[in-house]
């Protein structure tokens, strides 16, 4: 059922959801003690992205909530597609959403041992075995939904011929694929992950942390659970995709008589006009359509930082989601509500100019510079205010004017006067074009000098009012300008029609997903905004300076337009 979610969780009220409520009442049944141990599990094969920011915000906060634990644990059980970059990434962006696992960072590498001692156990009750069926083949025994699995041709082996191989694949007496160890369950389950799992297999590779001590490694559902187990974790919590292998995470810990962690799966995060599929966004690199993990345009949290997001603001927006066991889709406008409710309070408003278009006051003084006052922040006094320079050659918007205006235009156009925000009220006289093209080069005012703040005509109304920068004292930036990467609002659905492919996916790329304005002109104040600033643009939305910045020429990020859909959202459906 795919349902659109409204910001709040769909089964119970905030910080009441059913996850917390089977914590409760593990808590008042004692069936932990008074122990509430949590943990983080992501696999080191790709950069974090927002959904798991909700994972990461449910672990640590309900252990916080209940006087708690939560360890990071990196699940680095496959070592061709692990990396050390990625494992640090995944920390810097943990660290950045501001929780802290303290003493309590463990690698499932960490007891690879205990784990190897665990197969060796269920090899010797007669619940494993060495399977030498090939990958094809052992699919083929596996039979379908339908239809029930068979037995492999090697199921019934004796303990001691099974000790013996898996002893030989440790001892790299095996070349990868040649067999694999198995769990003896039952191949006529209606639970397809019951019909024999594989629990070690054959990988001649050198692992991030472990190096080439092993050429076998577990499964992730054989080490998680026993990792779970091992730290004292009381309740596993992981996405409900998880729940078909609970029965697996069950037995493994039964058949083994170790401490049994409990399970809970919920519904992982679905986000309009988006994926949140780390082989997915590996693909959208790979194939170039993005620069990188951090590109501002990708889910990742290293990428929503870098377009300005802030860690309040993805906190809000996973509160506000709640949790639920069903499946539904978020409309990406409520993460955006999210970021400009806390960039609203916090950031200075100033003036930019993207698309620039040169404007004359003809009746001002040539020579004369004033230094005009404007307040930094309207939400918050505190903020105080700024000194911007106004001289007689400024720049507007390309777009605030307009030679013939339509209906209801009240920005520039000849004849017609608005105010110059923080300054004057100015009437367009003349435009000067371009002779072969028509281009509007120049825009000729004049100013009402009564008009500035504190004058007797200060107060006179107009109905436009626009942004601008001084020519002489403004700062060549440049700008980009960040849309939706994907044009369908439920990317992730098959046979969605597509402006790209990428690797035959269905992937409905907006080609005008990123646009670079590079002759962009800001006031003098941002000449030193460091790298992360935040900024409201005024009638442009927020802004973030880019890490490529640099005091030659400034760089910025639009982390967010205005407009706030999310907001007539909900006002629609009161």
């Amino acid at each position: 059922m795919n349902n659109t979610n409204s910001g709040q969780p769909e089964e119970l009220p905030l910080h009441s959801d059913f996850i917390r409520k089977i914590i409760k009442e593990d808590l008042q049944t004692n069936k932990y003690g008074e122990k509430v141990h949590t943990r983080f599990p992501p696999e080191p094969n790709g950069y974090l992205h927002i959904g798991h920011a909700k994972s990461i915000c449910l672990n640590f906060g309900i252990a916080k909530e209940f006087g708690g634990l939560c360890n990071l644990r990196f699940d680095d059980t496959n070592p061709i597609k692990e990396q050390s970059e990625y494992i640090e990434s995944i920390i810097e962006d943990i660290r950045w959403l501001g929780f802290d696992w303290e003493d309590r960072l463990f690698y499932a590498s960490d007891y690879f041992d205990k784990l190897y001692e665990y197969a060796v156990k269920l090899i010797k009750d007669g619940k494993a075995y060495i399977d030498s069926l090939n990958a094809e083949e052992i699919r083929e025994y596996r039979g379908t939904l339908s239809k029930s699995g068979k037995n492999s041709p090697y199921r019934n082996r004796s303990i001691e011929e099974n000790l013996s191989l898996f002893e030989s694949m440790r001892a790299r007496e095996f070349k990868d694929g040649t067999c694999v160890l198995r769990a003896k369950i039952d191949m006529s389950s209606g639970n397809m992950n019951m019909r024999d799992p594989v629990m070690y297999r054959i990988l001649h590779a050198t692992h991030h942390r472990t190096g080439n001590k092993w050429c076998i490694y577990p499964m992730y559902d054989f080490a998680h659970g026993q990792s779970d187990s091992i730290e004292g974790i009381t309740h596993s919590i992981c996405t409900v995709e998880f729940e078909d292998h609970r029965p697996l995470y069950d037995w493994f810990i039964e058949q083994l008589n170790i401490y049994h962690s409990q399970q809970i799966e919920f519904a992982r995060l679905n986000l309009s006009h988006t994926v949140i599929s780390k082989r997915k966004l590996l693909q959208l690199i790979e194939e170039k359509y993005v620069s990188g993990w951090d590109d501002p345009r990708m889910p990742t949290i290293s990428g929503l930082r870098r377009r300005g997001y802030t860690p309040e603001a993805i906190r809000d927006f996973c509160e506000r989601i709640g949790v639920a066991k069903t499946y539904t889709v978020v409309d990406i406008a409520l993460l955006e509500h999210c970021i400009r409710e806390d960039l609203n309070s916090r950031t200075s408003r100033v003036m930019a100019v993207l698309k620039p278009l040169k404007l004359i006051i003809d009746n001002y003084p040539e020579e004369q510079i004033e230094e005009l006052d404007a307040v930094n922040n309207p939400e918050d006094e505190s903020m105080g205010t700024r000194k911007i320079p106004f001289s007689r050659v400024l720049y507007v918007e390309q777009d605030d004017f307009q030679e013939e205006p339509q209906r209801k235009w009240f920005r520039l156009t000849p004849g017609r006067e608005v105010r110059l925000k923080h300054a004057y009220i100015i009437k367009c006289e003349r435009v000067v074009k371009d002779e072969q093209t028509g281009e509007v080069l120049e825009l000729h005012c004049t100013y009402d000098p009564e008009t500035k703040s504190g004058c007797a005509n200060a107060g006179r109304k107009v109905k436009g009012t626009l942004h601008w920068v001084s020519a002489e004292h403004s700062i060549e930036a440049e700008v980009r300008i960040y849309e939706h990467l994907f044009l369908d609002t439920n990317s992730e659905k098959e046979g969605a029609e597509s402006v790209e492919t990428c690797h035959g996916m269905s992937l409905p790329l907006n080609p005008n997903s990123l646009e670079t304005l590079t002759s962009c002109r800001i006031e003098p104040s941002l000449a030193n905004a460091k790298s992360g600033s935040h900024y409201q643009f005024l009638r442009l939305g927020y802004f973030c300076v880019d890490p490529d910045s640099s005091d030659e020429k400034p760089v910025f990020n639009r982390t967010v337009s205005l407009r706030d859909t999310w907001a007539k959202i909900r006002k629609a459906q009161k």
